[in-house]
């Protein structure tokens, strides 16, 4: 692992493997870490470049909220990139990462190769229903500012948007609790504030303007998540759509297996992963 300081942050970042680079990009309280099950089969086809988002895991939390943007990270991603001279990259993002690779392709097409969004959003184009997503982000905003880490992700695991994870085995669900409590309740608090949904610039109007190859990822049981990935599949030229069926709103860890397949079926060929290196089951 290593630090990177791009625009007065520093960044978390692990890098391994040869071949084609890879950028990894997790989600909301999750970490560059949460990529490990995946690494082996994926460092045998390319370089991967794993990162912790501003506010998340080992890297710097801003307390400006405005820092933690989507169009900031995203520079920040190619900046990173740059820096490590693995720019061109193929980009996987999940949900808020997603959001991050999307803003990356649509206005950093020069350092995305290939573009993986699992579980995405182009934002919200209605003026009001973003301002009410902006409402609601800051009530979850503050519940790690007034009550700590451990209220806010019981309350987050319990969403119903989550549900489908509490299928996964105990010792997995308490290694992800674990995880999570790791982050900084201030960190979360202004991630959610500056990088949410309601606060980011929407990009439906610039899915046409993506010209990397595209693979978007949904699990059926997230049925919002998956109108969205059809939405945002049909907007971007030439995107393939899959739609897994029997998980939710996390495909990579609901079905590692099945994700892996379609990954390295996109960006490299469908080697599946050992029994060695798959999530438990």
């Amino acid at each position: 692992m290593t630090r990177l300081r791009v625009d007065g942050a520093s960044y978390e970042v692990g890098t391994g493997g040869d071949g084609p680079a890879l950028l990894l990009i997790h989600g909301f309280t999750g970490r560059g870490a949460d990529w490990a099950p995946f690494l082996p089969a994926l460092r045998r086809v390319a370089a991967t470049i794993s990162v912790d988002l501003l506010g998340h895991g080992n890297s710097d939390s801003p307390t400006d909220p405005a820092r933690h943007a989507v169009e900031r990270q995203a520079a920040d991603m190619a900046s990173i990139l740059r820096q490590l001279g693995m720019a061109p990259a193929d980009v996987l993002g999940y949900s808020l990462g997603a959001r991050v690779a999307l803003r990356m392709a649509v206005a950093e097409p020069d350092v995305v190769a290939r573009l993986v969004l699992e579980s995405p959003s182009a934002g919200i184009a209605d003026t009001a229903a973003r301002a009410g997503r902006r409402a609601a982000d800051e009530q979850l905003a503050e519940i790690p500012d007034r009550e700590g880490i451990e209220a806010f992700v019981d309350r987050w695991e319990n969403l119903p948007l989550f549900a489908p994870e509490r299928a996964l085995p105990a010792r997995h669900r308490a290694r992800l609790h674990a995880a999570r409590l790791r982050n900084r309740p201030e960190g979360l608090a202004a991630s959610l504030r500056g990088a949410g949904q309601g606060a980011m610039e929407p990009l439906r109007d610039c899915l046409p303007s993506v010209t990397a190859p595209t693979l978007v990822v949904a699990g059926a049981l997230d049925e919002a998540g998956a109108d969205r990935a059809r939405t945002i599949a049909a907007g971007i030229p030439g995107a393939r759509l899959a739609i897994m069926e029997g998980v939710g709103h996390a495909p990579h860890r609901e079905a590692p297996d099945r994700f892996a397949l379609l990954l390295l079926g996109f960006i490299a060929r469908p080697t599946p992963l050992d029994a060695s290196e798959r999530e438990p089951t």
